[in-house]
């Protein structure tokens, strides 16, 4: 292995190339001139090389001298941006946290500045995902997700009611009305593939009398974009209310009708891993999430 420079004597150099002044070095590294002096010499003498012209008040670099300075300089900044990071990570409490894409871009990311409010000192971050999640396998500390609450092996505690409601733009509306079920014949259904029963749900409770094709429409990626192309005014989307109730209110999306269908225990529930004990930074956030929701958690396992 190659022999590496006195370190002490590399970082009294560094400071002193970088002013070019001894006194402003010794200043710097709350040392006397003398002994940044006696650094850089020995420096220079391990290296057998000069490395600074001392000249009348001035000093000037050696092109060896030059060379040492940049890398020194990189080095040291790269260690003292290490250092800086691992101190932050250090004081900064992580919290990881897996979501459906449109239940984390509607409902949790705009309303997380409140978290922080109130819990400055706690990361989240937030992942989106519709696979199933293992806590004995991944790196999650907790995870929004849809079912019935009777999960195995996790702490299940629910969120909302899960309501299923028509909306549509109200120019679309105004243009081809619906007053009745039977006028959603008129118009697109439109479907998210990752939840591709809802219409069919909907249908089969509030319009049983009514023959529409629950499957006939158009489909896409996630219901977040279900609901910007209904906005858009591209058909109906079938919506999980209290994901709508924000557009509803600007007057972006309108409900036409009154039937409306709710899930009752299938709907959204936070999971937390029942094999560890849940950490203050978990328990924070779930207090915080209820109370958003303004729901009382009921856990099973």
């Amino acid at each position: 292995m190659d022999h590496l420079p006195p370190l002490n004597s590399v970082k009294a150099f560094e400071a002193t190339a970088r002013h070019l002044s001894i006194t402003a070095a010794a200043e710097e590294l709350c040392v006397t001139a003398g002994a940044v002096s006696r650094q850089i010499k020995a420096l220079e003498e391990d290296l057998d090389l000069q490395l600074l012209v001392r000249g009348h008040r001035q000093l000037t670099l050696t092109r060896e001298g030059t060379l040492l300075y940049e890398a020194a300089a990189r080095a040291l900044n790269e260690i003292r941006g290490a250092s800086s990071k691992i101190r932050r990570s250090g004081r900064q409490k992580h919290l990881n946290i897996r979501a459906y894409t449109t239940f984390a871009m509607r409902w949790l990311i705009p309303r997380l500045s409140s978290f922080y409010l109130v819990n400055p000192g706690i990361q989240v971050n937030l992942t989106t995902s519709v696979d199933e999640v293992d806590f004995r396998k991944e790196d999650i500390d907790g995870a929004i997700r849809l079912g019935d609450g009777k999960w195995t092996g996790v702490l299940a505690h629910r969120l909302v009611e899960n309501i299923l409601i028509p909306v549509a733009s109200p120019d679309l509306l105004r243009h081809t009305p619906i007053h009745h079920v039977s006028d959603l014949r008129k118009h697109t259904l439109l479907h998210s593939v990752a939840r591709p029963y809802d219409w069919e749900f909907w249908l089969n409770s509030a319009a049983k009398n009514v023959s529409i094709d629950a499957r006939s429409g158009m489909s896409y990626q996630s219901s977040a974009m279900a609901y910007m192309a209904a906005i858009g005014g591209q058909g109906v989307a079938i919506a999980q209310q209290f994901l709508v109730e924000e557009d509803v209110v600007a007057g972006r999306l309108a409900a036409p009708l009154v039937n409306v269908v709710n899930m009752r225990e299938f709907t959204y529930y936070l999971l937390v891993p029942s094999h560890r004990p849940e950490s203050d930074n978990m328990l924070a956030f779930r207090t915080w999430l209820l109370s958003e929701l303004e729901l009382k958690s009921s856990g099973t396992n």
